[in-house]
């Protein structure tokens, strides 16, 4: 990938985390909801994971630790920038999940919550991870999908044409759920799984969510991103616009943040393998107690006198 066709700024990315540390725990409530989701999900495995790397850092490693700690062995905790480790404990590396620093076959899962909607290949991440992965290895991750941010996306670009006469990317582009469990299969990982989740948080104003983003990391980081500040005025008329539009009576707005779950393994001979087309041996009408009526046989002739 050269460097104009780069979506993000990775260095920016990584200036964007150092900055979010101080007010990354008190902020990352949506980071702690996806982690949680995963802990739940990892519950429901019936397996252990003697080495797993956490890919992010975040509050996954301390829920895991307090709710299955027996099913995993080793977490190593890893993140693009190094401050969000340094108060993490066990072992821990900067790693960029562009680029993961892990040989073939060496881990037994991989987690990642809310980090990899800020990669530049997202196909070639989950083809590495894939390949770090032992054979049925497990991958969960957590990122945020399209509709988040829709009305902030919106408020902007309708200020910034009727203040400036143009547009610039404010908000990233978010994959969509189908996108991302294609993606999967693409990677070469089997089973693939893609779930949404919507979460509608409410705030006094359009700034007090701005600054929220600001402390968990996820202000603007695209390439094409326009490198002067946004203008007062615009910035005001997006705040009229997003009250008039997305406001309640007392005057709070809400800001909708889509959190999509991915789940999938890496291939083995021993998974479950989809049945051929065709291959049942049991009726639907039997599984679910009724009667089968057909929907598309021919008729035979008209009999005579008949209508």
């Amino acid at each position: 990938m050269t460097l104009e066709n780069l979506l993000f700024d990775r260095e920016l990315v990584r200036r964007r985390r150092r900055r979010a540390v101080p007010s990354f725990a008190k902020s990352s409530f949506l980071a702690r909801r996806a982690a949680e989701d995963l802990a739940w999900r990892l519950n429901a495995i019936t397996r252990d994971f003697p080495l797993a790397l956490n890919l992010g850092a975040g509050a996954l490693g301390e829920i895991l630790a307090g709710q299955i700690p027996e099913r995993i062995g080793t977490l190593i905790e890893a993140d693009f920038a190094q401050e969000m480790i340094a108060q993490g404990q066990g072992p821990r590396l900067v790693a960029d999940e562009e680029r993961l620093p892990f040989g073939p076959h060496t881990l037994d899962a991989i987690f990642s919550v809310l980090t990899l909607h800020l990669v530049n290949d997202l196909p070639g991440c989950l083809i590495q991870i894939r390949r770090a992965l032992k054979p049925d290895g497990l991958f969960l991750g957590a990122l945020f999908g399209g509709d988040t941010l829709m009305e902030l996306r919106t408020a902007l670009a309708a200020a910034e044409m009727e203040v400036e006469g143009g547009v610039s990317p404010r908000v990233a582009p978010f994959a969509e759920i189908k996108t991302l469990g294609a993606l999967l299969q693409r990677a070469g990982l089997a089973l693939p799984v893609a779930d949404s989740d919507r979460v509608t948080v409410s705030y006094a104003h359009p700034l007090k969510l701005m600054a929220e983003l600001r402390a968990m990391g996820e202000t603007n980081t695209l390439t094409a991103r326009r490198k002067t500040p946004l203008r007062r005025a615009t910035l005001r008329r997006a705040c009229e616009i997003y009250r008039e539009k997305h406001g309640d009576k007392t005057g709070r707005v809400p800001a909708t943040f889509e959190i999509i779950t991915l789940t999938a393994w890496a291939p083995h001979p021993d998974q479950q393998k989809p049945l051929k087309p065709g291959s049942a041996k049991t009726r639907l009408a039997d599984a679910l107690g009724t009667d089968e009526f057909s929907a598309g046989e021919k008729t035979g002739p008209a009999k005579p006198g008949g209508s």
